[in-house]
């Protein structure tokens, strides 16, 4: 089955009913974890992105709590999962000062990781290309947030 565009699909729902639109939202919701967790911050966290970004930074927090220091190889694949678990949240949000944010406190926690993640090379390289990518991302935000948040990555 070929899936139709998003035009398409805007198009059509334009012709049901709220009803027939509560049924679609609900029944897309029991495919995937992710699908539900997109329609409750859409739903229920996108009025208040402070308490947004909050949950989330509570979330990082629990992650980093429960990796395996065994061996660097564990820690890698534990911070990527983590990494990967962001990078989902700030899509959800879809706002870049959240996404900023959020990448902010990752490194953030990264940096105070015990053991250091300077010992290894890929932790390392892990790390700086976060630190280049929330360069990138200021460039699009406004002057006043730019140099409040470069300030944060200076301290990074």
């Amino acid at each position: 089955m070929k899936a139709v565009t998003v035009k398409e699909i805007s198009h059509e729902l334009l012709n049901l009913t709220p009803k027939e639109l509560r049924d679609l939202c609900l029944r897309l919701s029991r495919f995937k974890k992710e699908n539900k967790e997109l329609l409750t911050y859409l739903l229920f966290e996108s009025s208040d992105e402070a308490s947004y970004v909050d949950s989330v930074k509570k979330e990082i927090d629990r992650q980093f709590e429960m990796i395996n220091k065994k061996s660097y190889y564990f820690i890698k694949k534990c911070l990527r999962r983590i990494l990967f678990n962001t990078r989902k949240y700030i899509r959800y949000s879809q706002n870049k000062k959240t996404e900023i944010d959020l990448l902010i406190y990752y490194c953030l926690k990264m940096k105070e990781f015990n053991p250091s993640i300077q010992a290894n090379a890929a932790l390392r390289n892990l790390y700086i290309r976060q630190i280049e990518t929330i360069r990138e991302k200021l460039s699009s935000l406004h002057e006043d947030l730019q140099y409040d948040y470069r300030l944060e990555l200076n301290r990074l």
